[in-house]
């Protein structure tokens, strides 16, 4: 959410931002609707004053005081919703090195890392690896869990969760304190972070889970609150900083998670339907920085948070590419934003395994995450997160890149503590 004076003061860059973001927006309409809500309050704090100088002095103007008050705050709640409506959907500015496209066609490659594999052989895609080497079931996946649904089996699984701990220990050495956060969520993290589209959650717009079944409190009564699963563990990690005041001194504050992660994926209805690529849940390594309202050194910040997930792609020996993401590849809260992708052989292509994004305040202010500065001023913090691995696309990375004539997959160096062996073959 942007602040109402810095889109009165910017109004032509923010309708620049919006046109470049693809979302449709009437800010003329929202400005007529902050004049009318500050006179509307101006008039509604003179009369409720005006009554309560009166008092009992004289008690038939007080009460067509209070009446004239309690119209005034009808009207204001109108106007009100219509506004909050509006300034929801308002854009972050993206940043000026910011490629201006339509949409992902409209990317910048950055850079390239790694030779890509050749082999003399015909590579297979990592459906084929997965199902010959008895360590992916699709389907009793599909019959178990639905469509995309599938099941990770023997080797594949400590070759999984050994390059998510391998991320995570690689992140807790960079000072990025670890967390296990809640995957089921209330419905405000997942407005603060920017995941509904508006004010409230829309199944129609929204790739979210929302759980049909209800709840209780701790007192046995039942309870209305709607609940949700988190697509990633970025809206728990912010949600965790939500409405508190951190000293300067102690930012910025640098956290990662794991977590289980699920997304309807409503939006990519007939893409990638075969193998592991797009699917509706999977594991992930997240990392969130609180940091100082600085751009340049949240700039610093996000860069290194590339710079780290860099480094797993290199340690990993997966080939990649980064790729600065254009206006109309971003959503809303974004002001700059880098994908890494890496090489998948059996697919012929490269497929995003890493996005890191820097909100500025935009989610600060949705959530209330403050700071105090050293003047003692309180201050919405800068916002960054990035993707350090996600399970099912280095996963494929990692069969496709590393598979053998035999049909045997290596195992990358820096995985065989955790997986026991240097290569994986057929079950015998």
């Amino acid at each position: 959410m942007l602040d109402i004076r810095f889109i009165r003061e910017n109004k032509e860059a923010v309708a620049e931002a919006a046109k470049n973001k693809n979302i449709n927006l009437d800010i003329d309409e929202l400005l007529v609707l902050d004049e009318q809500r500050r006179e509307l309050i101006a008039k509604s704090e003179e009369t409720r004053a005006e009554q309560k100088k009166l008092g009992k002095e004289d008690i038939k103007k007080a009460k067509e005081l209070k009446d004239q008050f309690r119209e005034l705050e009808t009207q204001l709640k109108k106007i009100e919703d219509k506004f909050n409506e509006l300034m929801v959907k308002m854009p972050t500015v993206p940043s000026s090195d910011t490629p201006v496209g339509k949409d992902e066609s409209g990317n910048i490659e950055i850079s390239k890392w790694g030779e890509l594999p050749k082999f003399n052989f015909t590579p297979k895609t990592h459906i084929e690896l997965g199902q010959a080497l008895d360590i992916l079931d699709l389907d009793q996946g599909a019959k178990v869990g639905g469509y995309r649904g599938y099941y990770v089996k023997n080797d594949g699984v400590l070759l999984m969760m050994g390059f998510l701990m391998y991320a995570l220990q690689k992140m807790a050495a960079r000072g990025y304190n670890p967390m296990i956060p809640p995957t089921l969520v209330k419905d405000w993290p997942l407005f603060g972070s920017g995941y509904f589209k508006s004010r409230e959650y829309d199944s129609e717009t929204d790739e979210i889970y929302q759980v049909a079944t209800g709840d209780k409190e701790a007192d046995g009564s039942y309870s209305g609150e709607k609940k949700f699963l988190v697509g990633t563990a970025e809206p728990s990690l912010l949600a965790y900083f939500s409405d508190k005041v951190l000293d300067e001194k102690e930012l910025p504050v640098k956290v990662c998670g794991y977590s289980q992660c699920y997304r309807s994926e409503i939006g990519s209805y007939g893409k990638d339907t075969k193998g592991i690529y797009r699917v509706h849940e999977f594991m992930k390594i997240e990392q969130v920085v609180v940091s100082r309202a600085d751009l340049d050194e949240s700039t610093k910040i996000q860069e290194e948070m590339v710079g780290i997930s860099e480094e797993l792609h290199k340690d990993l020996g997966l080939p990649y590419r980064k790729l600065q993401i254009c206006t109309g590849d971003m959503s809303a809260g974004k002001y700059r934003a880098f994908d890494l992708e890496a090489w998948m052989p059996g697919l012929n292509k490269y497929g995003e395994t890493g996005s890191a994004s820097n909100f500025v305040d935009w989610q600060a202010r949705r959530l209330n995450v403050r700071y105090k500065d050293s003047e003692g001023n309180k201050k919405f913090a800068y916002l960054l997160n990035n993707t350090a691995l996600a399970s099912p696309r280095t996963f494929i990375a990692i069969l496709e890149n590393y598979q053998q004539a035999d049909g045997t997959v290596i195992v990358p160096e820096v995985l065989r503590p955790f997986v026991g062996k240097e290569k994986i073959g057929p079950k015998r």
